[in-house]
């Protein structure tokens, strides 16, 4: 099955070098994705222009597909699934969950010259950064790339009820599965309470498992895409 890979705030594609080949080694096609304003050099990104870049992405593949969506980017596969129900075979979020219909899409820190840099490791200290060496920190601050505003403030859209549908995995990096579920139970994460085939799994890592635990991230992936 052919696996989309997006990453989180700051990241573009490259962040999954380390997940692709024990992932196709287990019989899939990892596809990392480097999104518009995260890579490609466009400061005037915006939203709609990566939700269409993914939807291109999930057009292009011979068949169904499985889409990951890391922290913020939880959203994005999300908006996937609302735009090809027909085509995105199961959703695996990491270390996050999807906003709701007009809600903006990652409006978390203070922006600058029209974009939102990376803020630093205070706002993550704590079970998020734990498991990062200094080595690890330099290296995800030395590759960050600032997000234009225009992606970060844009307002997500949902408009098929058929997502629902789309049968949904919540990876659980430095929260649990009963966090998660607490979370639902709660009422915080809406577009998640109508999933009809949605499930959890754990993993011990912090926020950033594709730079910390790539094998096992890779594994789960592969077990999660095999259920799909």
């Amino acid at each position: 099955m052919d696996i989309l890979l997006i990453a989180g705030l700051w990241l573009d594609g490259s962040a999954w070098d380390d997940v692709v080949p024990p992932l196709a080694s287990l019989g899939h096609r990892p596809v990392p994705l480097t999104l518009p304003g995260q890579g490609d050099g466009s400061a005037s990104a915006t939203l709609d222009d990566q939700v269409t870049a993914i939807v291109t992405a999930v057009d292009s593949a011979p068949g169904s597909v499985m889409v990951v969506g890391h922290s913020a980017a939880c959203t994005l596969a999300w908006l996937a699934a609302d735009a090809r129900p027909e085509k995105v075979a199961r959703v695996a979020l990491v270390g996050g969950f999807p906003h709701a219909d007009g809600e903006p899409y990652a409006d978390f820190f203070a922006t600058r010259d029209g974009a939102m840099p990376f803020p630093g490791w205070e706002p993550f200290e704590g079970p998020d950064a734990a498991d990062l060496d200094d080595e690890a920190r330099r290296g995800i601050v030395s590759a960050a790339i600032p997000v234009p505003e225009s992606v970060t403030k844009g307002t997500v859209r949902l408009t098929d009820e058929r997502r629902f549908d789309v049968a949904v995995t919540v990876v659980c990096p430095e929260f649990s599965p009963a966090q998660a579920q607490e979370c639902l139970d709660a009422g915080d994460v809406p577009e998640l309470t109508r999933v009809k085939d949605l499930a959890f799994a754990d993993i011990g890592s912090g926020h950033w498992p594709m730079f910390t635990e790539p094998a096992e991230l890779a594994r789960l992936l592969a077990t999660v895409a095999a259920e799909g």
